[in-house]
């Protein structure tokens, strides 16, 4: 048995049986009626599933790699672009090293669509798309774990307690990192901390820089982290479908303490984040980080400062620091006016206006705070630089 086999991505060779797996799993079928026929699936579910498993055996027969799989469902992927954004923008292509893999460390607003859209932003440009770190939390059904493993996904042990576990656990997805870019000459995406950023505040937790480290730890930090080409990204939302239940979280920390998730919350935050308006969204690589650093600290420090700088900010950012209470009132911030067209703020005006309105008021500085933290932040960075 191989040592990645309990985490790695399914192969090639093991795609069709996967795929017949899927296919024969009742709750992977309930979820894809439920979603392609919303109304009918709750009397009618028992004969459409058998249909829709047809169906999608039809147009997934010739498929016989992982490859083949992302190119059939591309359009499936721009569908879901083209009815849940206003589009998708990306930049800094150029300083992408073609033909060589790249450690991809993200800002993490989504739990699906960050990567998704990485992965497409790479595909538009034709490049190969990563490997993409998942945790197992959102792993619960069987079904979940074979639909991202058969695209590339890995899987990220964060529901070990036992300390010694949770090394052993570490040790080995930091091999299978170091492996997959140095061996297979493939990429990576994982995120820059574990879970969302839900109060917009992108900071990359050091742990998981020491994580790249920690199986090779005999080598020098710099030469281990420069052998990987790390590569910040940035990616921006305009609206975040999942804004208001963040904020709601982030009031029950507040006020409480603490915050239990509901059985299902997960799943419906996943298909809110897939289905959920996102006005325009921007993805940019950032250069790889080369130098600059000693340790894991100073490095997350650079990727938190390039990641801030090219973040794109959009009129609902400007419009939330304008209300925000907690604003740094020491930062040069343009009036929206001058930076955006009348239109653009009109628009935006009205759409934040339905956001705000839909939020519980005692929630509302939760929500203002998600969409102002990162102009915040851009400000910050820009005036240490200036």
């Amino acid at each position: 048995m191989d040592q990645f086999d309990s985490i790695r991505p399914y192969n090639d060779d093991e795609v069709a049986t996967v795929l017949q797996r899927l296919l024969a799993d009742v709750d992977f079928l309930s979820i894809i009626t439920q979603y392609r026929f919303p109304n009918a699936s709750r009397y009618l579910g028992w004969l459409l599933r058998p249909i829709i498993a047809w169906k999608i055996r039809k147009e997934l027969g010739p498929v016989n790699s992982v490859l083949a799989l992302q190119q059939r469902i591309a359009s499936y992927v721009e569908r879901s672009i083209t009815q849940a954004t206003d589009g998708i923008s990306f930049s800094g292509i150029e300083h992408l090293h073609n033909g060589e893999p790249h450690l991809f460390l993200a800002n993490h607003r989504d739990i699906v669509m960050d990567p998704a859209f990485v992965n497409y932003a790479l595909f538009q440009a034709k490049h190969t798309t990563p490997r993409i770190a998942i945790g197992d939390n959102l792993l619960q059904r069987s079904f979940v774990s074979d639909l991202m493993r058969i695209n590339k996904s890995f899987i990220v042990h964060r529901s070990l307690s036992n300390r010694r576990e949770k090394l052993a656990a570490f040790q080995l997805l930091s091999a299978y990192i170091n492996h997959s870019i140095l061996n297979d000459h493939e990429s990576i995406w994982i995120a820059q901390a574990e879970g969302r950023a839900k109060d917009g505040d992108d900071r990359t937790e050091s742990a998981i820089l020491k994580m790249f480290h920690l199986s090779r730890k005999d080598e020098d930090f710099l030469a281990v982290i420069n052998s990987l080409r790390l590569t910040p990204v940035a990616i921006s939302y305009e609206y975040d479908p999942c804004d208001i239940a963040k904020a709601r979280e982030l009031y029950i920390r507040a006020t409480t303490g603490e915050y239990k998730k509901q059985v299902g919350e997960d799943d419906a935050s996943i298909a809110q984040g897939i289905t959920g308006y996102k006005g325009r969204v921007h993805i940019h690589f950032c250069p790889i980080i080369s130098s600059g650093f000693a340790d894991a600290k100073q490095l997350a420090h650079l990727i938190d400062q390039q990641i801030w700088r090219d973040y794109r900010l959009f009129p609902v950012h400007y419009l939330a620091w304008a209300m925000w209470d907690q604003q740094d009132a020491g930062l040069e911030v343009p009036e929206i006016a001058e930076i955006f067209n009348r239109q653009e703020v009109l628009t935006a005006q009205q759409e934040w206006q339905r956001r705000l309105a839909a939020c519980p008021e005692q929630h509302r500085p939760y929500l203002i705070m998600q969409y102002a933290m990162p102009l915040q932040n851009q400000y910050r960075c820009n005036a240490l630089h200036t």
